[in-house]
């Protein structure tokens, strides 16, 4: 057994206890202590990365203990291609969130200078955010299903806690609604996590023993509805995706960085992985009323950020949209798609962190998320301006940056998927592609009503971005730009793990590099 996944796991709780027991009033000991712990995590989960081999065994540095033997229940981790570079998101970006977030904990600012303060103290806050590593850390490693359950559940918690404690004003309201809809979904998981170990007969909750355990069409389809509800809720996916726009637009920029660039991420992970692979048949027959909800997330999503007058809320809805584009990829059952919708899932962590977080900088600055309080901030803040234009084109899927190869492999992989030979792939595909034209509306109106124009009388007053902030945005655009040049580091991970989910739900499989995507 390896010990990598235990300890990636164990160090940030380590750091949680140990800022959490700080005298009253070390803030910035608590703030520098989190920081030492999120590089700590970055570095050995690096090194832990380097020893992976996307030609080797599926599930490496995989270690099992039993936790609850009566049932069969382990503390099972392992990861494949997906879950690896999901995981190196969740660590690259915690640190950048501690930096942004150094003066979170302090309060948010409104526009007329008050502060709406913070129910609990700065340690409490840091504290939250290990602890939130922790979680994101266990939920992709977790190979036992009822231990990805508690994961998934568990990490509720630290996130309720930073947004109904550090939000803004409509902060309770808004950790509320995002809990009690997360709780819903976790619910209906919890019964088909039941269902699935009594019907499975095998005494295990381990991942790999319980694919096709289930062979009963019927019952699949049952358990299907209970993971990919929860799924869907946590994506977020169209119905149910009301939750998002309120809890990022209240969250602090830092949480709502991890909540929509990593949390939500758990969704579309769980519908890859547990969905596809445990109930293929149950999948296939879903596929396409799914794509319908994908092709209406995405299509929605945008025409309604359109009309976004909050920042934080345009962002959001953006997420909707794209988030639509990763489920696309995810049941257009083809190797290509798939492969997209895993890159996706990384890029937009990347690409709306750093929006979320140029965004956070110009509310700091302002103390209003309203797009029409801004103006001219290319003139005062040139560098701040320039971060949030790539990151805003990075968000539209612009060429050359990262979201472009993976959008571009959804929609080529979907339109020449074989999955359904009624050409109603080929159709979602083409509707989806207006998406593009919307992006570049919302996005570009954003920028030009934020950055152009004659300079608003508070914008007068900013300052240029200090170097902790540059520190905050330059590896993120760093990442943007170069996995958009060369994603190939990232699809020689994915690419495995993606055959192996396509094998597992019997759908024929081609190499990317034969369908001129490879690069």
């Amino acid at each position: 057994m390896s010990p990598w996944l235990p300890i990636l796991m164990a160090v940030p709780v380590v750091g949680a206890i140990v800022v959490a027991l700080l005298p009253k009033g070390s803030d910035k000991l608590a703030k520098q202590l989190t920081l030492l712990f999120s590089l700590l995590t970055l570095v050995l989960t690096g090194v832990m990365a380097a020893g992976y081999k996307p030609t080797g065994p599926r599930f490496q540095f995989a270690a099992e203990y039993d936790w609850i033997p009566s049932f069969g229940v382990k503390f099972g981790v392992g990861v494949d291609g997906v879950a690896l570079v999901l995981i190196a998101l969740s660590v690259v970006l915690v640190p950048i969130v501690v930096l942004a977030s150094w003066n979170d904990a302090d309060g948010v600012k409104t526009a007329d200078g008050t502060i709406v303060a913070p129910k609990r103290s700065v340690k409490t806050y840091f504290s939250l955010l290990l602890v939130l590593e922790t979680m994101m850390i266990g939920v992709f490693a977790a190979t036992d299903v009822f231990l990805f359950y508690v994961f998934f559940e568990a990490m509720l918690i630290p996130m309720y806690f930073m947004i109904g404690s550090y939000g803004g004003a409509q902060r309770s309201y808004a950790a509320v609604k995002f809990l009690l809809y997360s709780l819903f979904g976790g619910l209906l998981m919890l019964v088909a996590v039941i269902g699935l170990y009594v019907l499975a007969g095998s005494k295990t909750f381990m991942f790999p023993e319980l694919v096709g355990a289930i062979q009963d069409p019927a019952m699949q389809k049952w358990l299907f509805g209970g993971f990919f509800i929860a799924f869907a809720i946590k994506a977020p996916l169209w119905p149910v995706h009301t939750w998002l726009p309120d809890a990022a637009a209240q969250a602090p920029a830092g949480a709502a960085v991890l909540l929509v660039g990593v949390l939500d991420k758990v969704g579309t992970f769980g519908m890859l992985r547990f969905c596809l692979e445990l109930f293929p048949d149950a999948a296939k027959a879903f596929t396409m009323p799914i794509v319908v909800l994908a092709v209406i997330s995405i299509i929605y999503g945008a025409i309604v950020a359109i009309g976004q007058t909050d920042m934080k809320r345009l962002i959001a809805y953006t997420s909707i949209s794209h988030f639509g584009f990763i489920v696309l990829g995810v049941f257009a059952m083809s190797d290509v798609a798939q492969s997209g919708a895993a890159l996706y899932m990384v890029n937009h962590g990347f690409a709306t962190g750093a929006l979320f977080l140029a965004a956070g900088f110009l509310i700091a600055r302002r103390g209003s998320p309203y797009i029409k309080d801004y103006g001219g901030v290319q003139k005062v803040a040139p560098l701040l301006a320039g971060f949030f234009l790539i990151a805003g084109l990075a968000g539209l899927s612009l060429p050359g940056l990262s979201s472009f190869v993976s959008e571009f492999m959804v929609m080529i992989g979907t339109y020449s998927s074989e999955a359904h030979g009624s050409g109603a792939l080929t159709v979602a595909a083409g509707i989806s592609a207006l998406a593009v034209i919307l992006a570049a509306v919302y996005i570009l109106w954003m920028v030009q009503r934020t950055l152009n124009g004659p300079t608003a009388e508070p914008v007068k007053a900013f300052k240029d971005l200090n170097a902790r902030e540059v520190w905050v945005l330059a590896p993120l655009v760093a990442l943007i730009i170069g996995f958009g040049f060369f994603p190939k580091p990232l699809l020689d991970v994915i690419n495995p793990s993606v055959q192996a989910t396509l094998t597992n739900v019997h759908v024929p499989t081609s190499t990317i590099a034969e369908k001129g995507t490879g690069q």
